[in-house]
């Protein structure tokens, strides 16, 4: 790299470039400035909270010097971490604005430890807040990077025809996704009305074959109610007829033995009676003439 001068336009580049590492400067001042603060505020606060004695052992002393050493450790080290996060971010914007007009920047580590380099940035510093005309960087709008040579020209010409051609295909490409999308859009309006339309007929189904279930099932209760009384009663009726049909058993067979013993005392009595003997005596005697007019004609048969 190219040794720069105080003299060579401050830091040997524009003046643009120059108001933007000015302004960096500032917020890297400001930075350190609190982390000094912070670093005072360490010992400030060891001699406020420790040092309330006059004498202090060796040991008393190591500790609260230990004690001291870890905090200040810890802060410096997270503003160095902080710091180098910073300018990660820094380099990421600078690259970032250099890779929309297709260039490639480079950087050489080894002129970070530049003495001589660190020695003029250091000048300029000095200069840059010792002088009472400090510059000011009154330039809000971040601009991008002016091409490196003469061909600068040429180079933007090409971006920006090449940048119109991808703008004009991104126009057309967005215009067929924005029909596409209002193609999608519409079938699903109608694919959501097609489902609510299903969801509310699934609905009236369903609503009208738990009806019909709740209607089934109250009749089969009722059936069952029914069938469960009506084999109550056939049960209780069977039961009552059989004791009915054993007591008129039991009534027959008494009228039948009465009957029986009746008859027998009143062929008993008929024939105690005068009729009965006298017409029985009858029956005697023509059972005698009978037989008597057989055994005559008997006598005038004739023989085989």
């Amino acid at each position: 790299m190219k040794p720069w001068h105080a003299s060579e336009a401050e830091l040997g580049v524009n003046e643009h470039h120059q108001n933007e590492v000015v302004s960096y400067m500032r917020f890297a001042r400001f930075k350190r400035g609190m982390c000094l603060k912070t670093v005072d505020s360490c010992f400030q606060d060891l001699k406020d909270s420790r040092l309330v004695e006059e004498t202090f052992t060796v040991d008393e002393v190591i500790d609260m010097l230990d004690g001291l050493q870890s905090v200040v450790h810890s802060e410096v080290e997270s503003e160095l971490i902080n710091t180098t996060y910073t300018n990660v971010l820094l380099l990421r914007q600078l690259f970032s604005q250099a890779e929309k007009w297709y260039l490639k920047l480079q950087t050489d580590v080894s002129d970070l430890e530049n003495r001589e380099l660190l020695h003029q940035v250091a000048e300029f510093e000095k200069s840059e807040y010792t002088s009472s005309n400090e510059k000011s960087t009154a330039d809000p709008v971040k601009p991008k990077l002016a091409p490196l040579n003469e061909g600068g020209s040429e180079l933007l010409n090409k971006t920006v025809a090449h940048l119109q051609e991808e703008n004009e295909k991104l126009k057309t490409r967005l215009r067929t996704i924005e029909t596409q999308a209002t193609a999608a859009l519409d079938e699903k309006s109608k694919l959501e009305k097609s489902l609510r339309d299903l969801q509310m007929i699934q609905g009236d189904q369903k609503n009208n074959a738990n009806q019909d279930i709740t209607e089934l099932e109250n009749k089969v209760a009722a059936l069952k109610s029914q069938f469960e009384k009506t084999l109550n009663d056939t049960t209780a009726n069977q039961k009552f007829l059989e004791e009915d049909l054993m007591t008129t058993k039991h009534d027959l067979l008494k009228v039948q033995d009465q009957l029986s013993t009746a008859e027998k005392e009143l062929e008993k009595k008929f024939q105690q009676t005068a009729a009965y003997r006298n017409m029985k005596e009858i029956l005697t005697r023509k059972n005698e003439q009978i037989k008597d007019l057989r055994r005559r004609l008997s006598k005038y048969e004739p023989e085989d």
